[in-house]
């Protein structure tokens, strides 16, 4: 088996790595890049030939790890996209809604280009070129062993992490002996609200690992819980608006199913909550849709509840009325895309309130290097937002236990769980991250350990 590594090496976005096995080839997921110089990146030739691969697994559904399918059909794959059915249903969703965004973007660049005697920018796809994926995928269920031929078999096992996200094991015949190697996909921390806790293999020959938090942990849930229900209180008493910017598929569902709670305990009073994202709304829907990947808890609440019935939820449909919030100067919540306030409607509410320093900004995910999240998180004096400097004087709370991704002691508990010793590869973490995770990795259990360059290539 040949392995190159094209994407997530020693960054946190952008995951995809090629396989040659056995006359085949294979994607394992293929995602786009976020951050700095992400344009060009994403605009880049493709390292390897879309038409000659065979398939492609998609480990779960958010766009560093499925945002780039349209545009590999766009220049030629036409083989079978391999995933659950969770995955499937918020693919379309997210796929069409990303489409749309490159034609917005593109359209806009393009008035500015013309203007100054340049020529247009197309976008990196369309929706047309969405309608091409949506016809090649090829749904799987967790728990049981597929086969590919040429010796190749697969499973997918619940990785926790989003609804419907897997960790990929797939099996190889080399030199006459079975090898196997483990694909974690993001993995999931025990305890998130509405899904699964992760399953963990028991055995491999290689892995391969994301480390997005290899070099913290989280804070435990309750007191995660207990710390935005404060940060919710005092921003009310101060006169001012709450904004959350979320991902809309995983952390938006669970910060509804939390909020319900908290105001069913009587722990905040009711509160009015803003969703802000057709696409969060719309990936509530397919949440809904797909209880067989709840776990017990969420399986008896929404069986005799509805989703709204403690808060006050709104889902905020047009533009115009995005816009109209940010005359509501006090006592409400808004949740808006994107997570990392690099695109979507958070951007404007951010313009409008966050040099308000009656106003909070309540982070509950990871911020890429080089994202306006981070550099909020960072508390930079000023930030420039639409074209505008402006001020960070609003309250800023990072509450990194609503991560639905595994932090360094439950990725060390993930990888306890191998009853050998597989050669690691470590993806999907900054730099330095991933680095001192594999540290800690060849202290912990001897493994040998590699954090590969973007187009490095082994021989396994």
């Amino acid at each position: 088996m040949k392995l190159k590594f094209l994407g997530g090496a020693r960054t946190v976005t952008g995951s995809c790595f090629y396989i040659e096995c056995n006359d085949l080839r294979i994607l394992v997921d293929c995602g786009m890049h976020q951050g700095e110089d992400a344009d060009e990146v994403n605009r880049a030739v493709f390292e390897f030939q879309p038409e000659d691969v065979d398939y492609i697994f998609i480990t779960h559904a958010h766009i560093d790890h499925s945002g780039m399918l349209p545009r590999v059909v766009k220049d030629g794959f036409q083989g079978r996209i391999i995933t659950t059915s969770a995955t499937r249903d918020l693919l379309e969703m997210m796929l069409y809604d990303s489409a749309n965004i490159q034609e917005n973007d593109a359209a806009w660049l393009s008035r500015k280009a013309v203007r100054a005697g340049k020529p247009a920018v197309l976008p990196l796809y369309t929706t047309e070129d969405v309608s091409n994926v949506i016809p090649l995928f090829d749904i799987k269920p967790y728990d049981q062993i597929f086969h590919l031929g040429s010796g190749i078999k697969y499973r997918f096992l619940d990785a926790g992490h989003i609804l419907g996200s897997g960790t990929l094991e797939l099996w190889y015949q080399d030199s006459g002996k079975e090898k196997k190697i483990v694909f974690s996909g993001d993995i999931g921390k025990k305890g998130n609200p509405i899904i699964r806790d992760p399953l963990t293999p028991v055995q491999a020959d290689f892995i391969v690992m994301e480390s997005t938090y290899g070099n913290r942990l989280h804070k435990p849930m309750k007191d995660s819980i207990n710390e935005l229900a404060d940060a919710i209180k005092a921003t009310f008493k101060k006169g001012g608006n709450v904004f959350i910017p979320s991902f809309a598929v995983g952390r938006t569902q669970d910060l509804l199913y939390i909020l319900n709670n908290l105001v069913r305990e009587k722990r905040l009073k009711t509160i009015h909550v803003y969703l802000d994202s057709p696409l969060a709304e719309e990936a509530t829907k397919v949440y809904l849709a797909h209880p067989e990947c709840f776990d017990d808890e969420a399986r008896k609440f929404f069986s005799r509840k509805n989703f709204d019935s403690a808060i006050k939820l709104h889902f905020v449909k047009s533009v115009k009325d995005s816009m109209a919030l940010n005359k509501r100067k006090s006592g409400i919540l808004v949740i808006a895309g994107s997570g990392m306030c690099d695109g979507g409607r958070i951007r404007h509410h951010l313009k409008h309130n966050l040099w308000r320093s009656e106003c909070s900004v309540i982070f509950v995910g990871f911020q890429g290097q080089g994202t306006l999240g981070r550099k909020i998180v960072d508390r930079a004096k000023f930030v420039q937002i639409l074209g505008d400097d402006i001020a960070v004087n609003s309250s800023v709370f990072t509450i990194n236990g609503f991560s639905a991704h595994a932090d360094q002691a439950e990725l060390i508990g993930w990888l306890s769980c191998f009853k050998n010793s597989p050669e690691v590869f470590i993806v999907h973490g900054e730099e330095e991250v991933s680095i001192s995770f594999g540290e800690v990795i060849k202290e912990k259990f001897g493994f040998k350990t590699h954090v590969p360059e973007k187009g490095e290539v082994f021989e396994l």
